[in-house]
């Protein structure tokens, strides 16, 4: 921790008054306090005084959910932490949760902390903060405008991860495992299931050839994307000995079994796909990492669930009415709930609500990501509809066409606000369920696109 400068004890005065302030007046104060503090003092986050223990999670896909995951499980074992979960995993939210949870002066008053850290941002955190632990979910692409490339930010992590920061690694996935390979690290993983069905028609699959020499690497299994198990022939590069490893996934009585140090230990799921499997097993391996038994884990998996901004699943008017969130601009994440649609019974209708909000001004986003998303996955026959609501609709319909999709089935509309008007009641007549897929940014139209939906499926008007 860097001494205390005149300056931090004046910015620290300043961001109480100003929390103070903004409480006042209504607002959370999970955010301005820590940019405010951050633009006053740039080093502020190297000043103020951290817990005794710090686990992170970082990664394209999953921080949210483990985060989540790992507070339910620690708060059902009697643990106080400091969390950013209610700001951004940007330095400006881990300052304001640092301040909630300090004294006036910034001395903390809890011994641990749980931090979701943005891959993309973590040049101006890992300075000045160094996570005892720190998983990383996966490396996928991600948003063009931010992320560029999976190696882009794989070589990001590499630079700037602390050298005595333990790492729980996914032992799946063969860009994010051979991350800071120096460091002590665990991996995680699941083992190929009776049953699966390997997804070898993704149109990404950015581990082809081997990154230390260039051969073709042999997989044992692909799971999806780059996600599986693989060797180089040639120099030994490969996928690593698993330390937590997932080895029967039992969807009907939802347990999972999971083998650690020649252990067999039986875990609760809190949901059936394989993400939800991996952001458990992601989880199970940082609080075994961090000292709880398999027993106090367990207790906190037990009666747990995906929260519902992420995941939220309805019986309306004889229908079944499914909220997801899709993240927009990510083509892997939308592939992904795209191919869980496509696994599913019945006849089907999609709404696409993926653009993003904060773009929509300008709509100057890199639209190639639309492109790299496998709406292949939805050119089925029991998918009866396809539809899309935002600024990007007509981008979206030209993709749709050129995956296959008859034109028929595509609707679309500039108006996002009532995207509701897409689903037709004919629509409804013809689908046994409706998806809507929605973006992190787009989370706040989900409230009225439920209501409207809700409405129609119960035979009345919209609100």
């Amino acid at each position: 921790m860097k001494k205390k400068s005149l300056r931090f004890y004046v910015t620290i005065f300043i961001a109480r008054m100003a929390t103070v302030a903004l409480r006042l007046t209504g607002h959370k104060a999970t955010h301005f306090p820590g940019l405010l503090s951050n633009t006053l003092c740039p080093d502020f986050l190297g000043q103020i005084e951290k817990p005794k223990t710090i686990i992170g999670v970082t990664g394209t896909n999953g921080k949210t959910t483990v985060c989540n995951l790992i507070g339910d499980v620690l708060k059902k074992n009697g643990y106080e932490f400091v969390s950013n979960s209610e700001g951004a995993n940007l330095s400006e939210g881990i300052v304001t949760a640092l301040l909630a949870n300090s004294t006036f002066w910034g001395k903390p008053k809890k011994d641990l902390a749980v931090l979701e850290i943005d891959e993309r941002y973590s040049p101006r955190i890992y300075p000045y903060l160094q996570p005892d632990i720190l998983a990383c979910t996966n490396l996928f692409r991600d948003s063009y405008k931010r992320n560029a490339h999976s190696e882009y930010i794989s070589g990001i992590l590499n630079r700037v991860i602390p050298d005595k920061t333990r790492l729980v690694l996914n032992g799946d996935d063969l860009i994010s495992n051979h991350l800071k390979p120096d460091n002590e690290r665990v991996y995680f993983g699941i083992e190929w299931q009776e049953g699966e069905v390997s997804v070898t028609d993704n149109i990404i699959n950015d581990m082809v050839v081997c990154p230390e020499c260039d051969s073709p690497l042999n997989y044992e299994f692909i799971r999806y994307n780059h996600i599986g198990r693989a060797h180089c022939s040639r120099c030994g590069f490969g996928s690593p000995k698993v330390d937590y490893d997932v080895v029967r996934v039992d969807k009907k009585n939802a347990r999972m079994t999971m083998i650690n140090k020649g252990q067999e230990e039986v875990y609760h799921m809190v949901g059936t796909s394989i993400t939800d499997i991996y952001n458990m097993s992601t989880t199970v391996a940082v609080l075994k990492e961090f000292g709880l038994d398999a027993e106090a884990i367990d207790k906190g998996f037990a009666k747990g669930r995906i929260v519902k901004s992420r995941f939220n699943a309805m019986k309306v008017g004889g229908k079944e009415l499914i909220f997801t969130l899709a993240k927009g601009q990510n083509p892997i994440a939308c592939s992904r709930v795209f191919d869980y649609i496509r696994q599913q019974k019945g006849r089907k209708a999609v709404l696409l609500v993926i653009d993003d909000w904060f773009d929509a001004k300008d709509s100057s986003e890199n639209i190639a990501w639309i492109y790299q998303a496998d709406y292949e996955f939805l050119n089925r026959d029991d998918v009866k509809a396809v539809c899309s609501a935002g600024p990007r609709y007509l981008d979206y319909k030209v993709r749709m066409l050129l995956a296959g999709i008859d034109e028929e089935k595509i609707h679309v509309q500039k108006d996002w606000i009532n995207a509701a008007d897409l689903i037709t009641d004919e629509i409804i007549r013809e689908t046994d369920k409706i998806f809507v897929l929605y973006d992190v940014a787009t989370m706040h139209l989900v409230k009225k696109i439920r209501g409207d939906l809700t409405a129609k499926l119960k035979g009345g008007k919209k609100k």
